[in-house]
């Protein structure tokens, strides 16, 4: 299946942002860990394009999960989205200022509840003010609009979903966090899980895929990629990492190639690592 690309230039929103139909979402989440010296609602706050609604995926998210920002059902999210004034016949575009942390997870979010006009700034904030596009400080009065949820489970994966593909190794399973991290070498910032990575699956950091400008990397850069660890990249497969935010980058790095079907592990490995009656690998898979 081939997709438009999912990214939009800061040129391209610089010309389009006052269209009747377009909604402009800060997505910025900075992990606890660490420990920034601003929350992403303090960054928004600061100062943001002209018109975004600021989406928090700590507030977004499941009230009853015990792990952080699992996707909450339908109708939370579309509670929720709807008081941002986010709904049925806009077009979303979404960025943020750390490199598509969060606004590459926003963006299959939005996905996964049936929003195909969805789309993400390349480049986020910094590609926003280098194209000398203005800030303002002033969050919108947001007017709340029906969301209708259309619910696309084939872009998620539960564990027990992930526990068959790692047996039967049907479909291959990539890790997006720290080399470091899957190998068992680094200690995982979670304190309370074991490092290591899901049987099978194969490393490809995030951060690999983003280049020092914080743009995603050129296709042929991103086809290379996944080659190099013998992946094709509009094939079936599923992105993992640590609590389910670089795993959309992996994600969305495989629709600007033309896939648009990588499925993300929600848990990731928080959730894999908390029942110590799963099994880990240490050292490189394969």
């Amino acid at each position: 299946m081939t997709v438009r690309s999912p990214l939009v230039s800061a040129d391209w929103l610089k010309e389009n942002l006052d269209a009747p139909d377009l909604r402009v979402v800060e997505a910025t989440w900075y992990p606890p860990f660490v420990h920034h010296f601003q929350t992403g609602l303090e960054a928004y706050t600061s100062g943001h394009i002209p018109g975004s609604v600021f989406f928090d995926i700590d507030h977004v998210c499941d009230p009853d999960s015990p792990f952080p920002h699992t996707l909450p059902p339908a109708h939370v999210f579309s509670a929720r989205v709807r008081k941002l004034g986010l709904g049925d016949g806009n077009r979303l575009i979404v960025y943020d200022r750390n490199r598509f942390f969060a606004s590459a997870r926003v963006w299959w979010m939005f996905r996964l509840m049936g929003l195909s006009d969805v789309f993400v700034l390349d480049g986020g904030l910094g590609a926003w003010t280098d194209a000398g596009g203005e800030l303002e400080d002033m969050a919108p009065v947001a007017v709340e609009r029906h969301f209708t949820p259309r619910v696309r489970a084939d872009l998620m994966k539960s564990t027990e979903q992930v526990e068959a593909i790692a047996k039967d190794k049907s479909i291959p399973i990539i890790d997006g966090r720290p080399h470091a991290r899957f190998i068992g070498e680094a200690k995982e910032p979670r304190a309370d899980l074991e490092s290591g990575h899901i049987p099978g699956s194969v490393s490809l950091p995030g951060d690999e895929l983003i280049d020092p400008a914080g743009l995603l990397k050129s296709e042929a850069e991103l086809h290379a990629l996944f080659a190099e660890r013998g992946i094709d990249p509009i094939a079936q497969m599923v992105a993992t990492c640590g609590s389910g935010v670089t795993a959309a980058i992996l994600a969305l790095a495989a629709a600007t190639l033309g896939n648009g079907l990588v499925a993300v592990y929600d848990g990731s490995w928080t959730e894999w690592a908390s029942d110590s009656k799963r099994p880990i690998e240490t050292g490189v898979s394969g």
